[in-house]
């Protein structure tokens, strides 16, 4: 950086034009006089030269140093490619035709569920399914299936989380099935068929020794059902401190992904006499924002008490908007194009609580800040397209589809030649922007 040299002064060097060898003081006269004012009047026009040359220094260092450091800061947080000075926010982007996509064919999954395989299911246009997502200033990765094959290799991969987490662990299972040749030793170990019905579901990859998991778990936090001589209309509680009873279950994974945010929605919670609880204390009155907070707060408690960073590798993912045209009547215009413009879905108060919380941890979180780039996504979505066709879906994706792109971005972290460090940071970086 810059360093900026001090003004001179000069009233050290102004030339005198009195001096007590030459003038008694009881002199006076009208040349000495004139000559006094002059004196006076350049000694005051050299002090506000001075004063106005340190504060043009100043400002001027401001506008160069400002910028730098913003700049330092953005370099500091963005993505280093390959080892090279070139820096990368990979969820600053947009989307373009790559007909390369899709990278797999849902009827040859066996773990996609009916609902999500919208061509299966009577959609024609396939048009959504040839978008890939292209950061602004460099490439995400391709998805190479067997190096990941072999990255996952003796591991464990668990998602937790409602049915948007399901979608994206059955996004992972078609991909890497891909490059497996005997897809009979790719199987669910309880013998399972897929279903929101089950709280957990894994898929074993027998040839690779590594299973990918999914625990359904819609607010991560502990719901229990009221006791009957309770009050009447709370029929049941979030228990905001306590983390879900299944909670145990996801330690020791290698790789753990979460998300949450779809059920906490009024219908879901008031209009089902779902309330809060803290500390066995009934919050009637709390708010839905701030209870997803506290929640969050437990969440990452329990993430830096109970889970090593050494052996984990811990990933949130933030909130997937949904594009009903009315919420209300449950009315779904799904488009054959993405949206041009997010239409203020490129932000989420559930996503901003993500990545405080995230920021704010012991335990390093990789925050998957999708938000901006699903906005885009109206043509992406289930739709009509469903195994119940008579209920259209504007929230639930199509497979193949978006949730690839969100696990590519999870490969990106993974990969040896990619370094990434605080999305928090790269987030507070775009709002400067």
């Amino acid at each position: 950086m810059s360093t900026f040299g001090r003004s001179l002064s000069h009233k050290q060097r102004a030339l005198t034009v009195s001096s007590p060898r030459l003038f008694d003081k009881s002199v006076s006269s009208p040349r000495f006089s004139r000559k006094s004012e002059v004196s006076r009047l350049f000694r005051v026009l050299i002090a506000i030269g001075s004063v106005v040359s340190f504060f043009l220094a100043i400002g001027g260092g401001y506008l160069y140093v400002l910028p730098n450091l913003t700049k330092s800061f953005h370099e500091e947080n963005l993505v280093s490619f390959n080892g090279s000075d070139s820096f990368c926010d990979i969820f600053d982007g947009k989307w373009v035709v790559d007909n390369s996509y899709p990278l797999y064919n849902a009827s040859e999954c066996p773990f996609v569920e009916k609902g999500f395989n919208c061509l299966a299911n009577g959609r024609t246009n396939g048009d959504y399914l040839k978008w890939r997502w292209k950061p602004r200033n460099c490439e995400l990765p391709r998805f190479n299936v067997y190096h990941m094959l072999e990255i996952l290799r003796n591991k464990r991969i668990v998602f937790v989380g409602d049915s948007m987490s399901r979608t994206q662990w059955e996004s992972l299972i078609c991909l890497l099935m891909t490059g497996v040749q005997d897809k009979g030793s790719v199987y669910e170990v309880n013998g399972n068929k897929i279903t929101k019905l089950i709280r957990f579901l894994g898929v074993r990859f027998s040839s690779f020794n590594f299973t990918v998991e999914f625990y359904r778990s819609v607010f991560l936090v502990q719901h229990t059902w009221s006791s009957k001589y309770g009050i009447k209309r709370v029929r049941s509680t979030l228990t905001l401190d306590q983390l879900d009873d299944i909670s145990d279950e996801w330690i020791n994974a290698d790789f753990l992904i979460f998300n949450s945010g779809q059920w906490w929605v009024p219908g879901k919670l008031f209009g089902v006499g779902c309330y809060f609880q803290v500390n066995s204390t009934l919050r009637i009155g709390m708010s839905i924002q701030t209870a997803f907070r506290t929640a969050l707060e437990t969440w990452s408690s329990w993430i830096d008490t109970k889970i090593n960073p050494n052996r984990t590798r811990v990933f949130f993912r933030t909130f997937e908007p949904s594009h009903w045209s009315n919420l209300t009547q449950r009315m779904c215009n799904v488009t054959n194009q993405p949206l041009s413009e997010t239409n203020g879905q490129e932000s989420s108060s559930f996503s901003d609580a993500v990545l405080e919380a995230a920021h704010s941890m012991k335990v390093p979180v990789n925050v998957l800040h999708i938000t901006p780039m699903s906005a885009f996504r109206k043509d992406a979505h289930v739709g009509l397209w469903s195994d119940n066709p008579s209920l259209s879906d504007c929230s639930h994706w199509c497979l193949p589809g978006l949730p690839d792109l969100w696990n590519e971005m999870v490969f990106s972290y993974l990969h040896d030649s990619y370094q990434h460090t605080s999305l928090y940071q790269q987030r507070e970086l775009n709002s400067l922007d």
